[in-house]
Order: structure tokens, then C-alpha cells, then sequence
């Protein structure tokens, strides 16, 4: 992936408004000074009860939405903008109807939406590939209260690790971190009182109802039901005797996943509909006719090509965060400046609106401690590899906030079989200290990334961005408390996981990952170890060639994540994701005002709508509500 200019540290960006002026003289010499001065609202209400209370409730369903969707896609996607339109379309109503004396302001809505992000993203920087992966590989988990406790302490350890890189990567390099900006745009306009932000809401609303009606019909138990739609069919053409749908190259009645097709690349969506084709339509057919695959089923060829998807992934993720060293050597100079000496200085102007550095250690040396004994008591991790994983967390966090700031990917992918690697020459055989060190890892440095990104949005909109510090710790709390039940109804069992209704591609890369590091690669079948070779080859020729390739070649040359995803999951979700880009790709060349209007919310809609009825219907069969 290239990697976009970063603004000189001196550049001033301006909050993003109808008419921007140019920033005067002052702004190129002290940026920090001039927001203060000019952009900053301190006296508007921000952190607010309600503000909390709102991120909190709409971070915990954006949570359960997203667990549904990560266990079907093995993605998290954006929580953000999602939660902010939902809490203006839901406090206008309450306006609307005299059940509120004052409006929900725009920087009470960015505050509630750091507080829905750090909830929504629970399932993220690993949470949700390290605990399926740990039920698969030993089939058991701790407690859920412990579990509970890990998530949230882990998780913050992250918002604590974003302290001391903030005011360099955002206030003096003011990193794009393309979420947070397109956050803050997003509030602008929903908060201008216009039919844009009215009609915003509205194809939210009406696209959620049509995708929780969709899911209840599809997979709802009732009397009254005359029929249920079916969840998949197939494609019209056999291969090797059998029809497409045996191969899971069928149609999934699904918008959940057209919708989030729609919120990634065309390039990423036609990349995905090629790995299927390839592994479902030729590659896996052929090991079948060879006796290597046993049957034809989603999980007998998927514990077969696992080992080419994943390679593909972890290849082309390190070659590409590799080839972002200069921003990984930036991000080691701004925390050491965190301990160097500094000459006597005018009192800073931001000392009570910022957080203070030392704020950093404090809870490294507070939260640090628990995570160590955590490890221990949970996951049999010896105390002195416990405490290198705290070091090696913060470089994760700095590495995967800069990282963010500049492609706005947080490369967990990446970094979790890094950590991985380094536990695997640590305590050799260990698998329970091989996944969970990396769920550590990975979680304080998505959280770091996710707090960054809020403060961006913070910072072009003028809020407080200790407020928002304290936001995303509530929003922490929620989360952990929600993904842990939620996940134990969804899962009650590691049977469940690596099937057609959740493949948990994430999941299966963690734990193949960690099987080979105790087994070595001499344990997999010839093919599989030729075409994981082949799939670390691919995956660095692919991104070799997207970084070097001529400009018009570049949208021809298949995206190495969209391919890599396609092998490890069921192709009838990579046809949809495909459908979803291609329809919003033809909208944004033909209809370019329709699409910008449209299809972020009707996306969110359909994913939000159907996950949370998919939820529901679940949780009615868990508890004998529903027939199952």
C-alpha cells in the first residue's frame, strides 16, 4: 500500500467547515497555540452524563454488531460514524417529541462516539481472533468474568500507551487519520440542521429495518412462519459432479455482508471474488480428485487452504508495514522525547487540556502489574515473559498508531504473528502463551490507533481531548462487559467456529499460526506446505508490484488482503462482498452525490440491522425462546 505525504510539522490543517481562511503567520510557527486560540471550544458541553451514557449503550450494540460480523468475515469495521449518526438521529427524536430541554451538540456527540469506538472495537486488535483461537486449539476458556477483566485492563493499557504520542502525531505532524477526519466532517454536516443530516439518519434507519427483517425471516423458528428464506442458493453449474452451492459457491442471502462489501475497495471486492473463484472453483476441486481434501465441505477444504490464504496475509501485512519504517523510526523519536531532558520552557498553554505525560507511566506501573498476573493466573504465561510483553505492547501501540495515522489500517494482522514468532522462540510448545501474549499486543495497539483517531476528530473540531481520554475508558468498560456473554451465546462451543455459519477466518489464522510454530511445517500434508509457500511468495510479489507497478497498472493488480481473506472464508461471502463494492463503485462513477449521501449509512444500516436481529434470533434459541 503506498503511503500518503504527511504534512510537514509545521502545517497547520484547518477543521473542516464551508469556507475554510487560510491560517495566519502564527499558525506556521506554533500550530498548538493558534488551535487554542482559534478552534478550541472549551466552554461548549462535551463530556456529558448523557454523552457517556448514549456511547456507552450504542458502543455495546455496535459491539455486538461487530462481534457477528468479525465471526462471519473475520473484519471489524468502522464503529465511529455509524454511532454518531445513530445518536443524532435518536436524540432528535427525543427532541422532537419535548423529552429533551436542550440540543445533543456536536461536541457531545464527538465525545459519546469516543466512548461507542472504544466499546465497538472490543472485538478487535485480536480479542476476537485470540479467544476463538484459544477455545479451538485447547477447547476451553477462563471464566467470564476473568475474561471480562483481561479485555478491559488490556484495553486500556492501550489509551494509556496513545498519551505520550499524541500531541506529536497529531497536534505538530497532524497525521490524516482519514476515520477521525471523516468523522468530524460527519458531525459538521449532521449537526448543520439540514436535509442532508435528516436524510442521512432516515436511509440509516429504514436500511436497518430492511436488514433485521431479512435476518428474522431468514433464520427465525416460528408457527406462524409459513416459510423461512433460504440462507444461501446456489449457483447454476456443477464442478466435479457436484452442484456450485457444495463447493459454497452460492448466492448468501445476506445484506450484512453487500453491505460490507460496499465499505471496502472495488479493488479489494473483485480481489475477493478472484481468490474464490481460484481455491473453490479450481484449486480445491483438484485436491479432492487427488484424495488430498476428504470431502467436499466447507471445513475439509478449508483446513486445506488455510495455510495459502493465511500466508498470503501474514506475507504481504509484514512486507507492507515494512516498507513503513520511517514512520516506525518517527514514532520512536516523538516517545523518546517523552523521557529526554528538556530546557526550561514558558508554561505550556495546553497543560490543562491536554493529558499530562505523566499520566503514561502511571498506568503502565498501575494496569501494567495486572496484565502480568493475569497471564500468569489465566494463561499459564510465566511472569517474566508477563513483563515483556508490556514493553513490547507500547512499541506495538506506537508502531500501529502511526501506522493508522497515515493509511488509517491498523495493522493487527501484521503484528500479531510478530508477537507470535517472538513467543513461539520464548516458550517453545506453549500455544495458550503463543495466542494470548499476541491478544495483548495487538489489543493495547488498537486501542491506541482508536484513541488517536477519536482525538483527530477532537482536535478539527475544537473538543477537550482529556475529556475524550476519559470517554474512551468508559467506553472500554462497556465493551468487555458486553463481548464476553455475547461471544459465550454465539459460541457455546469450538465446533461451532470454522463452519459455514461462522468460518472465524481470523480465528483460523491465529491458530494455524501457533500449530506450526509447535509442530513445525514437516506435520502439513506436501500440498499444504507448497502452497503456503506459495502464498508468502504471492503475497510479497503482490505487494511488490502495488508499490512499484506503473500508476495505470496498479487498479489491475489484485489486493493481496482481499485475496488472502477470499481463500479462508466461505466463497458465497466473498461474492457478496464483491456485489457490495461493485454497486457502490457504479454509484460513486455514475451517481457520485447519491453515493456520498447513501452509501455510508445504507451500508451501516444493513450490517447494523441484521447483526443485532441474527444476535437476537441466537440468543432466543439459547435460551429454548425459539426452536432451534
Amino acid at each position: 500500500m503506498s503511503q500518503p505525504a504527511s504534512p510537514s510539522p509545521q502545517q497547520l490543517q484547518i477543521p473542516p467547515g464551508p469556507a475554510p481562511q487560510p491560517a495566519p503567520a502564527v499558525a506556521t510557527q506554533d500550530p498548538e497555540r493558534y488551535w487554542l486560540e482559534n478552534v478550541y471550544k472549551g466552554g461548549e458541553r462535551q463530556l456529558t452524563v448523557r454523552a457517556v451514557i448514549a456511547g456507552m449503550v450504542i458502543g455495546a450494540v455496535m459491539c455486538l454488531s461487530n462481534l457477528y460480523v468479525i465471526l462471519k468475515t473475520g473484519w471489524s469495521l468502522g464503529v465511529t460514524i455509524t454511532a454518531c449518526i445513530l445518536a443524532f438521529a435518536s436524540f432528535g427524536m427525543l427532541r422532537g417529541v419535548g423529552l429533551l430541554r436542550t440540543d445533543f451538540t456536536t461536541l457531545e456527540n464527538n465525545a459519546m462516539g469516543s466512548v461507542a469506538s472504544a466499546a465497538g472495537y472490543m472485538t478487535g486488535g485480536g480479542n476476537m481472533a485470540a479467544v476463538p483461537a484459544l477455545l479451538m486449539l485447547t477447547g476451553t476458556l477462563p471464566p467470564s468474568g476473568w475474561l471480562v477483566a483481561w479485555f478491559a485492563v488490556v484495553s486500556a493499557l492501550g489509551v494509556f500507551a496513545a498519551i505520550p504520542i499524541k500531541r506529536q502525531l497529531i497536534n505538530i505532524e497532524q497525521l490524516p487519520f482519514p476515520t477521525g477526519t471523516a468523522t468530524a466532517e460527519t458531525l459538521q454536516a449532521l449537526h448543520g440542521h439540514d436535509e442532508r443530516s435528516r436524510g442521512k439518519a432516515r436511509y440509516l434507519g429504514i436500511a436497518g429495518l430492511i436488514g433485521a427483517v431479512i435476518a428474522f425471516w431468514r433464520d427465525a423458528k416460528a408457527s406462524w412462519l409459513v416459510w423461512n428464506l433460504p440462507a444461501k442458493l446456489s449457483l447454476p453449474f456443477t464442478i466435479g459432479g457436484k452442484p456450485a452451492g457444495a463447493w459454497t459457491l452460492s448466492l448468501d442471502l445476506s445484506l450484512l455482508l453487500v453491505g460490507a462489501g460496499a465499505l471496502v475497495s472495488f479493488k479489494t471486492g473483485w480481489s475477493m471474488l478472484l481468490g474464490a473463484v481460484l481455491n473453490y472453483g479450481f484449486l480445491a476441486p483438484e485436491m479432492v480428485r487427488r484424495g488430498v481434501i476428504p470431502e467436499v465441505s466447507y471445513k475439509a477444504i478449508n483446513a486445506w487452504a488455510l495455510w495459502t490464504g493465511a500466508s498470503v496475509l501474514v506475507s504481504s501485512g509484514l512486507l507492507s508495514f515494512a516498507f513503513q519504517w520511517r514512520s516506525v523510526a518517527k514514532s520512536f523519536k516523538a516517545l523518546s522525547g517523552l523521557f529526554g531532558k528538556k530546557a526550561e520552557e514558558e508554561k505550556d498553554p495546553l497543560a490543562d487540556i491536554e493529558c499530562p505525560p505523566t499520566w503514561f507511566p502511571l498506568g503502565f506501573l498501575v494496569l501494567g502489574p495486572v496484565v502480568v498476573a493475569l497471564m500468569a493466573y489465566l494463561f499459564q504465561i510465566p511472569w517474566w515473559a508477563g513483563v515483556i510483553a508490556l514493553p513490547l505492547s507500547v512499541v506495538m501501540g506506537v508502531i500501529a498508531s502511526r501506522v493508522t495515522g497515515e493509511t488509517d489500517t491498523t495493522p493487527t494482522k501484521a503484528l500479531g504473528p510478530v508477537t507470535q514468532l517472538i513467543y513461539g522462540g520464548l516458550l517453545p510448545g506453549n500455544l495458550t502463551a503463543n495466542v494470548m501474549s499476541a491478544n495483548a499486543t495487538g489489543g493495547v495497539g488498537l486501542h491506541s490507533a482508536d484513541l488517536l483517531t477519536d482525538l483527530k476528530s477532537g482536535w478539527l473540531l475544537g473538543a477537550n481531548p482529556r475529556q475524550q481520554f476519559f470517554a474512551q475508558l468508559f467506553g472500554v468498560v462497556a465493551g468487555a462487559a458486553v463481548v464476553v456473554p455475547a461471544f459465550n451465546l454465539l459460541v457455546p462451543s469450538a465446533e461451532v467456529l470454522g463452519t459455514e455459519e461462522f468460518p472465524a477466518p481470523s480465528s483460523l489464522v491465529w491458530a494455524g499460526v501457533s500449530k506450526m510454530l509447535m509442530n513445525g511445517v514437516s506435520m502439513l500434508h506436501t500440498s499444504a506446505r507448497i502452497g503456503a509457500l506459495c502464498g508468502l511468495a504471492l503475497g510479497v510479489a503482490l505487494v511488490l508490484l502495488d508499490r512499484w507497478a506503473p500508476k495505470k497498472a496498479k487498479p489491475f493488480i489484485p489486493s493481496a488482503s482481499g485475496l488472502g481473506l477470499a481463500m479462508v472464508i466461505p466463497g458465497a461471502s466473498s461474492i457478496s462482498f464483491f456485489l457490495g463494492a461493485a454497486i457502490a463503485e457504479f454509484l460513486r462513477r455514475k451517481q457520485a452525490k447519491l453515493a456520498e449521501a447513501t452509501v455510508l449509512p445504507v451500508s451501516s444500516g444493513f450490517i447494523a440491522g441484521e447483526s443485532l436481529m441474527g444476535i437476537a434470533v441466537a440468543m432466543l434459541k439459547a435460551f429454548g425462546m425459539m426452536p432451534k
